[in-house]
């Protein structure tokens, strides 16, 4: 980040996290206390390391950290990760999807992480998951520049995958349109739905779509899943980017399960904020998946960065709950693999 943006950044946050004088001791400037939060998120060093390289004591840091990232939060959210509430916002998300990814009426793609922590203090069970350690989940869904559009953080790692999106407050936003997403809309003569795409752990809806199920499938199902799976990977690149660019997820995070919650919506704040406003530098060439000319895939540096993490966000596993899907969602899958296969859907290289 280079001493503008910081300055920038500062500029956005100082009201939130300055400090008033007292007659004991100077205040920590809302600079200082910036720094030291930005430089444990991005390095993902411990609260001591910190504590030492600045000269400070451990709970001064901690601290700090916790008011800072509740700072982060309060500045950027209202601005950079704000949930899209207007039909011509989601048009323009499902629009550019299109055009970036060839899915048409696609409002972003959904997942789910475990970020795993160390065990809290008299937490019992409460967070230990079935993947065998401590965890809080992310759930998160993206556009088709890596920006995170919907968030929902803090279930216990013990929650069952299959139920918590449906159980979250993003989740049952999304089933009861309480956001003003657009009914339909018609592509190239194909009337189609707007949807969200995912992965197999997720529930078939007629609103949220994931690939046929089963080996050796049909040509058609083959393509469907393609091409759902080329539009779905914006939000594995998105988690990507953050896990690369924010190393406090390398490792299981060392603190209270609430601060925890505070130092993923600081990262997420600032993943958006860095990606709108300082894009070249925070995303360089190469950094996300890419394909060439003929569709083969190029993976990204993310994947370099984050290889071998024995913090790295642990994806979502596929339950036994998803089998059950309605005749509608099922119909409306079928549509879009209608359009996929007709001429004016399909790519070339497909």
């Amino acid at each position: 980040m280079s001493l503008e943006r910081l300055e920038h950044l500062l500029n956005q946050v100082a009201p939130y996290i300055v400090k008033k004088k007292c007659n004991s001791r100077i205040p920590l400037s809302p600079g200082e206390r910036l720094v030291v939060t930005l430089r444990y998120l991005a390095t993902g060093d411990s609260q001591q390391s910190q504590a030492f390289n600045f000269r400070l004591g451990k709970s001064t840091v901690c601290n700090i950290i916790k008011e800072t990232c509740s700072g982060l939060w309060n500045a950027l959210s209202a601005s950079y990760l704000k949930a899209p509430n207007s039909e011509n916002k989601w048009k323009q998300i499902a629009n550019e999807m299109f055009s970036q990814w060839d899915f048409p009426n696609c409002i972003g793609a959904l997942d789910g992480k475990h970020v795993a922590i160390e065990c809290p203090a008299n937490s019992g069970s409460n967070f230990f998951n079935y993947k065998k350690f401590y965890s809080i989940v992310l759930m998160a869904m993206c556009d088709a520049r890596y920006c995170f559009t919907l968030v929902d953080i803090g279930n216990n790692g013990r929650d069952n995958d299959a139920q918590i999106f449906n159980n979250s407050a993003m989740g049952k936003a999304l089933s009861n349109n309480e956001l003003n997403v657009p009914s339909c809309s018609s592509i190239d003569g194909h009337t189609l739905p707007y949807v969200v795409v995912s992965d197999e752990i997720f529930a078939l809806k007629p609103w949220l779509l994931k690939p046929y199920g089963g080996k050796r499938l049909p040509q058609d199902n083959e393509i469907f899943n393609y091409r759902l799976s080329r539009c779905r990977r914006t939000i594995e690149n998105s988690f990507g980017i953050l896990a690369a660019r924010w190393r406090i997820f390398r490792r299981p995070i060392k603190a209270k399960p609430e601060t925890v919650d505070l130092i993923i919506k600081a990262c997420l704040c600032l993943h958006n904020y860095l990606q709108l406003t300082y894009n070249a530098h925070y995303i360089p060439a190469g950094f996300v998946d890419a394909e060439d000319s003929t569709g083969n895939f190029i993976p990204g540096n993310w994947r370099n960065i984050t290889m071998g993490d024995i913090g790295a966000m642990e994806a979502f596993t596929v339950g036994r709950a998803n089998n059950r899907s309605s005749f509608e969602a099922n119909e409306v899958r079928e549509t879009f693999k209608k359009y996929f296969i007709s001429r004016e859907g399909s790519l070339s290289w497909q």
